[in-house]
């Protein structure tokens, strides 16, 4: 018998180009485990469905253990002669327990089974990356809580533009990573239909329990339709549309990383262990963890360009075009979930330099928005006035090189007479911070309310 599944009309082995092209086990033995899953499936299926004997099944089923246990040990012997995963398991099988492992095909097709494979494979990636998420999270709140009262300068066009609270800046990312889990979970619910029983495209005429197998590897409910099934990727695609986004967002806070740990802003610190050093500066410390973190949305990104278009120009239904899915898809969400974990291992690491953040937060005349809102909600004056007559002030500042809560009150009056000293209430960034108190603003206390109200939620969902 022929060690292909596919064999029996061909008189002549492959090219050696043609094995060469053709093999994928160096990279789909990724998924042995869901292979043996969804081959247990099918073969408590087909014995409870009559098509099978309980004494094959049985002998199946001992089988597939016996030959994950020694993959999981490491002793399974693979051959590029095989050419994939699923070829493998077979083969390995009927070895096991002669003729009643080739019974485990019926009903079935390397079509219906790698596309079940992968939809479990990706389903677990999304459990593992959604876990790793929740720990960012958790992490960002921690720090935040710890430091809802540092107060550091926020930017816009990267110029100095208003004090915010350094607890307030890591809360912007919780909502960001928040948005993300979202997309992988509403990815994970369409992804949850099992495609086994679709067999090659056109499904069987073996009277099978899809219904069965889909709640054993648990889906929602078998794929409705077997063209659909066989050749569905979208699955595929959203994890790693998804995992793009994610890495967009690791990789800007990967650049503030970065730039806060550089001498010119030397907002924060990270130990040796996210650090490395340099051959030939001795005094460096380089923050190669952000940087890498940063690199690497590039290759998962890269896997969302490489899977569309792959898939871009397919008719219905299988096409071994999609043998080209897997890499992509494996190297796009095991690096993102190897970013994710040294971005909290970063968080977690990391220490504020609060002198340093707070004299920022007062450079550049970062409370003139504050003199302006002042003169409005004190003097009654028309914000677009308030906006003038505060630039007059940070123009006179600025020839005096003092900042806007050094100027003297005479200097204040000369440009608005009806200032008085209750505005230097107003200009210093501690006080600006605090007094940010609208629904989503950078106030200590609103930050305090946010981080604890996200803890309890992540919290809660640990332990479910």
């Amino acid at each position: 018998m022929n060690s292909r599944m596919w064999g029996g009309r061909f008189a002549e082995g492959p090219d050696a180009v043609m094995e060469e092209i053709n093999a994928s086990i160096d990279f789909d033995r990724k998924l042995f485990p869901q292979d043996i899953a969804a081959s247990k499936a099918q073969a408590e299926m087909l014995a409870a469905c009559g098509i099978i004997t309980a004494n094959d099944a049985e002998k199946i089923l001992h089988g597939l253990d016996t030959i994950l246990r020694e993959f999981e040990a490491g002793t399974f012997t693979f051959s590029r002669a095989l050419e994939d995963v699923h070829t493998h398991i077979e083969a390995r099988l009927i070895e096991l327990i002669g003729p009643a492992g080739g019974r485990l095909h019926t009903a079935r097709s390397r079509n219906d089974q790698v596309a079940t494979d992968l939809r479990l494979w990706v389903r677990d990636a999304i459990d593992a990356i959604d876990a790793g998420l929740r720990d960012l999270q958790s992490a960002l709140a921690d720090k935040a809580l710890v430091n809802a009262t540092t107060v550091m300068p926020g930017f816009t066009h990267l110029q100095t533009a208003q004090p915010v609270t350094f607890g307030h800046h890591l809360m912007a990312y919780v909502e960001m990573i928040g948005r993300d889990r979202g997309r992988f979970a509403d990815a994970r619910r369409r992804m949850n239909e099992s495609p086994l029983g679709a067999a090659a495209l056109a499904g069987t005429s073996f009277p099978i329990d899809r219904q069965a197998t889909a709640a054993s590897l648990g889906f929602d409910r078998p794929a409705a339709n077997s063209l659909d099934a066989v050749s569905d990727r979208d699955f595929a695609v959203e994890a790693i549309a998804a995992a793009s986004l994610t890495a967009v967002h690791l990789s800007r806070f990967a650049e503030e990383i970065v730039v806060w740990s550089s001498a010119g802003f030397g907002f924060i610190s990270l130990s040796d262990r996210f650090t490395t050093g340099s051959s030939i500066m001795p005094q460096k410390r380089n923050p190669d963890a952000a940087e890498l973190v940063r690199a690497k949305t590039g290759r998962i990104v890269g896997s969302l360009t490489a899977l569309l278009i792959v898939l871009k120009g397919l008719p219905l239904a299988y096409q071994k075009d999609m043998q080209e899915d897997k890499e992509p898809v494996f190297d796009g969400l095991e690096t993102l979930a190897l970013a994710i974990t040294a971005t909290v291992g970063m968080v977690r690491d990391m220490e504020p330099n609060k002198a340093a953040m707070r004299k920022a937060a007062g450079a550049a005349y970062s409370t003139a928005t504050d003199l302006a809102d002042w003169l409005v909600q004190t003097l009654d004056m028309p914000f677009r006035e308030a906006h003038a007559v505060t630039g007059a002030v940070v123009q006179r500042a600025e020839t005096l090189n003092r900042p806007l809560h050094r100027l003297a009150l005479d200097d204040l009056q000369a440009i608005e007479p009806r200032i008085t000293a209750d505005v230097y209430g107003v200009l210093g960034v501690v006080q600006s911070a605090a007094s940010r108190n609208s629904y989503g603003g950078t106030a200590p206390a609103n930050v305090r309310k946010e981080a604890r109200r996200w803890l309890k939620r992540l919290k809660k969902e640990g332990v479910r």
